[in-house]
């Protein structure tokens, strides 16, 4: 089994820091391995904790009188210096529930009104976004949104639009733009499902 014999961080950054591991592989070979973390110090690290707490929240939801739309953001990012379409998204701050993250989230990106649905746990639970870069992991909170569109909580870092897709936009969108992984896997779910959330409908597991 690989073994870690040291970590030292490389950065000093509010959200997202470096760190080098010194590392030993299956082999006994030596070499160097990098994660990014939002853990702010050494001891916060997940490989030093080994407990999991969702980093931040994911809002997967649905838009009109029937349900027809799902709300999507268009966002400019750095790493790609280009526009990408992402469900709106945001840190979990220290001591908040997700659920209430989420509210928060799709509230200030998008002026929305979220109504969370209640799902079994091993929807939202937190999963991991690029395991081999970062120890990141969020939650999916499910649900529906009503209002208007509002801009005007934006931050000033925040450069976005709101799309309110229905489904011939959404195959558009998975057709021809860039596409965050995780959301792509659920608008294939809203694209051709009926009930776009018919899986958040959890049933037994028994063996046959």
């Amino acid at each position: 089994m690989p073994k870690i014999h040291g970590i030292k961080k490389l950065t000093e950054n509010p959200f997202v820091n470096l760190y080098h591991l010194q590392v030993e592989n299956r082999k006994g070979n030596p070499g160097s391995y990098y994660v990014a973390s939002r853990a702010k110090t050494l001891q916060e690290l997940e490989l030093n904790t080994r407990k999991q707490s969702p980093d931040g929240v994911l809002i997967y939801s649905l838009y009109g009188e029937n349900a027809d739309r799902v709300v999507l953001v268009r966002q400019y990012r750095y790493s790609i210096d280009d526009y990408i379409y992402e469900f709106p998204a945001g840190l979990v701050e220290p001591g908040e529930n997700f659920r209430e993250a989420a509210v928060r989230e799709l509230r200030e990106e998008t002026g929305l009104t979220l109504t969370p649905l209640s799902v079994d746990e091993k929807f939202e639970k937190p999963y991991y976004t690029t395991i081999g870069m970062t120890d990141e992991s969020c939650c999916t909170v499910y649900g529906y949104a009503s209002g208007q569109v509002n801009l005007d909580r934006l931050e000033d870092s925040e450069e976005l639009e709101v799309v309110l897709a229905d489904r011939r936009e959404v195959d558009r969108i998975l057709r021809e733009e860039r596409v965050a992984i995780m959301c792509s896997y659920m608008l294939m779910h809203f694209l051709h499902d009926r009930e776009p959330f018919a899986f958040l409908k959890s049933s037994e597991i028994t063996d046959s």
